[in-house]
């Protein structure tokens, strides 16, 4: 039986969805996706069970460069950097 890694990367590829892997905890890897107004994240883990995050809304623009500046600085002074 495949792990649920392979599965999943299969389903998407057999979709033709584009996707992302990536390795932010020991544990899991995360593959990322996107669709029109959704980012879906999910964390597939070594024993092959899966925690999804999604993240809803409309893809209006919100601002320019000096707004994503402006964001970066608010997180930092949050952050203590």
């Amino acid at each position: 039986m495949a792990h649920s890694l392979y599965s999943l990367l299969a389903r998407l590829d057999a979709g033709k969805y584009h996707y992302t892997l990536s390795r932010n905890r020991p544990d899991s890897i995360l593959v990322s996706f996107t669709f029109v107004g959704e980012r879906t994240e999910i964390d597939v883990f070594d024993d092959g069970h899966m925690e999804v995050s999604r993240f809803k809304g409309n893809e209006d623009i919100v601002g320019d460069e000096a707004f994503i500046l402006n964001l970066i600085e608010q997180n930092e002074k949050e952050d203590g950097a």
